[in-house]
């Protein structure tokens, strides 16, 4: 999808509020700029129009506290969907986003475009979690023993699979470090935990880069889509069901120490049963889009952060103890997945001042929560004796932070580890430019290093 990224460079440096545009080509470069502006000018940020319907209004939020709040009331603030009636698309209720179309822009749900998918989604979601308790006990049961605080299993296979792409380029001095280790680093561990052949990579990356096409070529803070890029998702994601349900049939009668196999034996507690094929596809759906693009996104701007600070680098390779508070660092100054539109309103709200009807949607900028003055002292600083460290908002907070955080973690600190028992120093090579990916993920294109070894 390269081609899809020669026309991201239109945005400038915003100079006031009025030329602040999240979501216009380019955007991505001066993102951090922006907020400086929002948060001074308009914390609470409206998107006229662009609500639950078309006399509603979308909202960026971009304040901590704000934030907070939403993530931590799912039935005050529910994820939009959609229900049909009328000739309008009226959105409520747990998961979607508005599906009219709006200059041949149509829904970012792959689920309403591929009734296998949609079956296996909204089962995956309704039957297994439709409310509070049983999303703790889905976290707790089927995704903590392999991605979350049961992420520590996979140590030993990390750690191979981090050294085993460093052997690839440790010999040649510089190194192509999207391509030849962020990217494919999550690619390997994740095929691993799943149990898919690692032989097969290839693939699942052409569908973990379908089911992020929304958030990166997607218009608006809706992340809409046009019917061209709609119907190639909808192809590549009916691959996907086909190809997990053929692992979940191998699995059953080949069964392995992995985590669809798993999938297929354990019993789930709440209704005392094992769960069903579409159950498990749904599960491997948001494993692989939460488990490729963020691990990758976060190493590559640590690297970036590491290339400009030659004295950090050294500071966190004489002392190790340091790497886990320099990742939640990194992890808070440049967070991944910058904001979602993932909250609406159930009823009128005010925030900073700023009132807000019912079916309002709500665009949580976690880039710029994470950077808020009035929470965090010196906020663009990589601070290691930061008190609470881990209380940034780029997992989300609570019991529905993303399942998979442990182990992006545990990817990131290995890595770091692996990286500087072998390289002394890394530094940009001199036609380094650095470029950011179109969307709402802080994705770097390309990042050109040269090294030195131990």
């Amino acid at each position: 999808m390269s081609e899809k990224n020669k026309d991201i460079n239109l945005a400038k440096c915003p100079r006031s509020l009025d030329e602040v545009d999240l979501f216009a080509p380019g955007a991505q470069e001066y993102w951090y700029e922006s907020y400086n502006f929002l948060h001074e000018e308009s914390p609470v940020h409206r998107i006229p129009g662009e609500g639950t319907s078309k006399d509603t209004d979308g909202f960026i939020l971009t304040k901590y506290d704000d934030i907070a709040l939403v993530v931590s009331n799912i039935l005050r603030f529910p994820p939009p969907v959609i229900e049909k009636g009328g000739n309008d698309d009226v959105v409520s209720g747990i998961d979607g986003f508005p599906s009219e179309k709006t200059n041949e822009l149509v829904s970012t749900r792959p689920f309403d475009r591929d009734p296998e998918l949609m079956n296996a989604m909204q089962t995956s979601i309704m039957s297994l979690r439709p409310n509070e308790e049983l999303w703790k006990a889905h976290k707790r049961q089927l995704t903590d023993p392999w991605v979350g605080p049961g992420a520590h299993r996979h140590t030993e296979m990390i750690t191979n699979a981090t050294n085993g792409l460093i052997d690839k380029w440790i010999d040649k001095g510089s190194v192509e470090f999207i391509s030849e280790f962020t990217r494919p680093l999550p690619q390997i561990v994740l095929a691993n935990v799943l149990g898919f052949p690692i032989e097969d990579i290839p693939k699942h990356k052409k569908w973990g880069d379908a089911m992020v096409m929304p958030f990166v070529y997607g218009q608006g803070h809706r992340n809409l889509l046009t019917a061209e890029q709609a119907e190639e998702q909808k192809q590549l994601l009916a691959e996907f069901s086909e190809y997990v349900r053929d692992q979940v049939a191998d699995k059953r009668e080949n069964p392995k120490e992995d985590m669809i196999t798993f999938l297929t034996d354990v019993v789930y507690e709440p209704f005392d049963r094992k769960l069903t094929d579409i159950e498990i596809i749904g599960v491997a759906y948001a494993m692989t889009i939460g488990g490729l693009e963020t691990t990758q996104y976060a190493l590559s701007e640590q690297t970036q952060i590491l290339a400009n600070n030659h004295s950090l680098y050294k500071e966190l390779q004489d002392d190790r103890e340091k790497i886990r508070a320099f990742i939640e660092e990194a992890l808070r100054v440049r967070a991944p997945t910058q904001g979602l539109s993932t909250r609406m309103t159930t009823q009128d709200e005010t925030f900073q001042g700023v009132k807000m009807p019912k079916g309002s949607i709500l665009h949580l900028r976690y880039g710029a929560a994470n950077i808020d003055a009035d929470v965090f002292e010196c906020p663009h600083e990589i601070d290691m004796n930061r008190k609470a460290l881990g209380r940034h908002l780029t997992f989300s907070q609570g019991h529905r932070t993303c399942p998979g955080n442990g182990i992006s973690r545990l990817e990131q600190l290995i890595a770091w580890n692996c990286l500087m028992d072998r390289i002394d120093k890394i530094e940009y090579t001199p036609e380094t430019e650095i470029k950011h990916q179109p969307g709402i993920m802080l994705g770097t294109l390309e990042l050109k290093l040269n090294f030195k070894v131990n």
